[in-house]
């Protein structure tokens, strides 16, 4: 056992523990908690400590070998992965304080390993002195959630545009389907299949420009701004070069904010991301909830869309398959909205110089992301590219209803129509004869009437 102190005393650790006392003190007040810190938050918190090192050795705060050894250790940490010392609650009380100094135990005990040291031999390298040199949790943590954020911004629009294109591939293999449209769950107007995927993969593109323009607002970073913004104990070289650094080991194009107090207490940035999420998740849930209609029955529903198998829906009613992938993105885009609300209450419960509740939102956030991305590449997958047509029921559906009949009042004149509706509901002929038979169409002028090529104009023409 090795013995490590701070202002409320000793504590005894395990000899090769790779965290300190202070992460010992945060387990004990907040507990592991059932979850653990999103991994991309994790390695960007990495990513800034490596920054601030990198800066402080040329600007020499921080001699070259302790240098050296705090940037080899923070690769090797995120080359192989090895999270598994960032133990703390997510949701720790303390504006992420213990995090902050998990992260900076775990550096400092690794660097220590790696140099033929003894995890605790602090008198060489120290999680605050070294580790945290120049820094807060106030700046850190914000700024690593911010990268974290951005790099799940990108995920997230590469499933977007996957998604956007398969829409577009099915709006054009069935572009000339006629088929039935319908408002409040009733008959409608006569449509093409092609036009429904039109428009929701347009849905889709704007969530797609929305979360490309997200990264403008959450790339502003307030490192160096240290406790309340205002640089206190950090130099004035630091503040602009480290920066500089943090591009160079991420690859993104954040910036420094150049009002460090507003950007230290305030977090709206976080908030109108999550915004954003929540409104990608409403129209993948409207897109899902329509196809799952669409699918329904298939004998006794709609039954127009025909969603890949994927599993056995029932563990009595033979051959029974359901839209589970469906259900799946509705219940994830129920939790991505649900997340959006933790955001913005902790975001607005904040005081005065710092948003003390930070951590929840940034755990609620970086949720949200993850599983979107997630559902949004599954939905694509498992229900868009594999998505079939039931064209009998589609024309079957059309056929019997009175929409064409609507679609053709202003040429026939609603009477006739009315006229034509009963005669199609009292012998079950179609309209297309009936119109025929009364002489009020010939077969040849209805099939050019309702056509996908007619159907597809803009506005009615005469």
């Amino acid at each position: 056992m090795r013995t490590e102190r701070d202002a409320l005393g000793p504590l005894d650790l395990p000899d090769d523990c790779l965290y300190g006392i202070h992460t010992v003190r945060a387990l004990v007040n907040f507990g592991t908690g059932p979850e653990r810190h999103d991994r991309e938050f994790v390695r960007a918190y990495l990513l800034v400590k490596k920054a601030c090192a990198l800066a402080n050795a040329e600007l020499g705060y921080l001699d070259r070998a302790r240098a050296q050894a705090l940037t080899a250790a923070i690769d090797s940490l995120i080359d192989q992965g090895r999270f598994d010392d960032v133990v703390v609650n997510p949701v720790s009380g303390g504006a992420g304080t213990s995090l902050n100094m998990n992260i900076n135990e775990v550096i400092a005990n690794t660097a220590l390993v790696m140099s033929g040291r003894r995890p605790g031999d602090y008198g060489y390298i120290h999680p605050i002195d070294h580790v945290n040199m120049h820094q807060s949790t106030n700046d850190t943590y914000p700024s690593a959630l911010r990268i974290a954020m951005l790099v799940r911004l990108n995920r997230l629009e590469d499933a977007l545009v996957r998604l956007q294109g398969a829409l577009q591939e099915k709006e054009r293999a069935f572009s000339d389907l006629l088929a039935l449209g319908r408002t409040e769950l009733m008959d409608a107007l006569p449509m093409t299949w092609g036009m429904r995927f039109g428009a929701w993969a347009e849905a889709v593109g704007r969530d797609r420009w929305r979360i490309f323009k997200a990264r403008e607002r959450i790339k502003v970073l307030n490192l160096g701004g240290t406790a309340i913004g205002t640089g206190f104990n950090a130099p004035q070289r630091y503040i602009f070069l480290v920066t500089e650094k943090i591009r160079e080991v991420t690859n993104l194009a954040v910036t420094r904010a150049e009002n460090m107090v507003e950007a230290t207490q305030n977090q709206d940035a976080v908030v109108e991301v999550s915004g954003l999420l929540r409104t990608c998740a409403v129209n993948l849930m409207k897109i899902s909830e329509d196809m799952r209609l669409l699918a329904s029955g298939p004998s006794g529903g709609i039954g127009e869309v025909v969603l890949k198998a994927l599993q056995e829906g029932s563990s009595i009613m033979p051959g029974k398959i359901n839209p589970v992938m469906c259900e799946h993105a509705t219940q994830v885009c129920l939790s991505v909205m649900a997340y959006d609300w933790l955001v913005a209450n902790a975001v607005a419960l904040g005081n005065l110089e710092l948003s003390q509740f930070l951590p929840l939102a940034a755990h609620s956030v970086l949720k949200a992301m993850s599983i979107l991305e997630d559902a949004v590449s599954r939905f694509c997958s498992g229900v868009v590219e594999g998505l079939g047509l039931d064209r009998e029921k589609v024309k079957e559906n059309l056929d019997d209803s009175v929409a064409v009949l609507t679609y053709l009042a202003p040429v026939i004149g609603h009477e006739a129509a009315s006229e034509v509706y009963t005669a199609m509901r009292q012998d079950r002929r179609s309209i297309r004869q009936i119109l025929a038979d009364k002489g009020i169409m010939t077969p040849e002028t209805f099939d050019e009437l309702v056509s996908s090529h007619a159907v597809r104009r803009t506005g009615y023409r005469t």
